[in-house]
């Protein structure tokens, strides 16, 4: 009997974290359980399913309460990125077993990311984590703490370095649990970002590494037939500040430019998207939580495909 393909499913920090919205361990259960009734029609449908989440929110409350606190547990990224992995694969996986068959095996796996100690990106931090500010607050915030701040919108939020991931460590693990029937929570928050020394001893490092690309890394490493991006929006528009915009269907790889978008929000997920379809000629989806069935059908979302000619757009 043929296995179904494996879905890489990542699921955007809003997903625990909406936007405006208090970040109570209330609220982001509440959350973690909507994130889980949309993708249960197809764990439910025996499609094989790795999910992968943001942390963007979570590991930026985590250093400022960790900043709040005693001096000696100023804890580094790397060590809240760690924390705020099993934090929120916790949260996923106790409502994944809510739903799922008696017996589903499932587990959450802290993932290391390795990362190149002389990636640019540690020199020029973009990567938004934690809430946002008025730009008054945001001098304050810079000041108190020595962070870098950058505009986000309307708003303000502290930024750190996001090195692009290199290999993910527990890929074959990874590879191992999937075979044996398990669907693993994994590379949360973009993994834990470690780089290697000369003497080959590995070491956490003060970044983030994005989701959108470490899930797209991790997807070609495990051979995956897709890449599910999942956000708070239908899908990638062509002209998004335009009322109606209109949406993107599919489009080759490379057609869209991911630097001529968001680099907070829709550019990542198009690079992913543009180096997963592009590397292995698997389709790579864009779209919103919600119509995550209808995605993977290809009747929502913005499908980045090798095998189409040309870009369109929903009807």
């Amino acid at each position: 009997m043929t296995k179904p393909g494996l879905i890489v499913v990542a699921l955007g920090g809003n997903a625990l974290a909406r936007r405006g919205e208090a970040m109570t361990a209330e609220a982001q259960r509440l959350n973690a359980r909507r994130a889980v009734a949309a993708l249960a029609p197809l764990f439910l449908a025996d499609r094989r399913l790795v999910i992968t989440h943001g942390n963007g929110p979570q590991v930026g409350l985590l250093a400022l309460q960790a900043a709040a606190g005693p001096r000696d547990g100023c804890y580094p990224l790397d060590i809240l990125d760690a924390e705020s992995e099993g934090m929120i694969g916790d949260l996923i996986e106790l409502e994944l077993r809510n739903v799922a068959p008696r017996g589903y095996q499932i587990a959450t796996l802290l993932t290391h990311v390795l990362v190149n100690a002389d990636d640019p990106a540690f020199n020029a931090p973009t990567k938004p984590i934690g809430p946002t500010y008025d730009e008054a607050r945001s001098h304050e915030i810079s000041e108190l703490h020595g962070w870098t701040m950058a505009k986000d919108g309307q708003h303000w939020r502290r930024v750190v370095p996001s090195p692009r991931p290199m290999t993910i460590l527990q890929t074959s693990v990874i590879a191992r649990l999937i075979e044996a029937g398990v669907m693993v929570i994994c590379a949360g928050g973009g993994g834990i970002p470690v780089t290697r020394l000369a003497s080959g001893a590995l070491v956490g490092v003060e970044a983030v590494v994005d989701k959108d690309m470490a899930s797209a890394l991790l997807a070609l490493e495990l051979g995956a037939d897709h890449l599910l991006l999942l956000t708070d929006v239908p899908g990638v528009y062509l002209d998004w500040n335009d009322s109606p915009g209109r949406l993107i269907a599919t489009a080759p790889p490379g057609t869209l430019d991911h630097r001529t978008f968001a680099s907070g929000s829709m550019g990542p997920k198009l690079e992913a998207a543009n180096f997963f379809a592009g590397a292995t000629h698997k389709r790579a989806s864009i779209g919103h939580l919600d119509d995550a069935e209808a995605i993977i059908n290809g009747d929502a979302g913005t499908t980045i495909d090798a095998s189409t000619q040309e870009l369109s757009l929903q009807s």
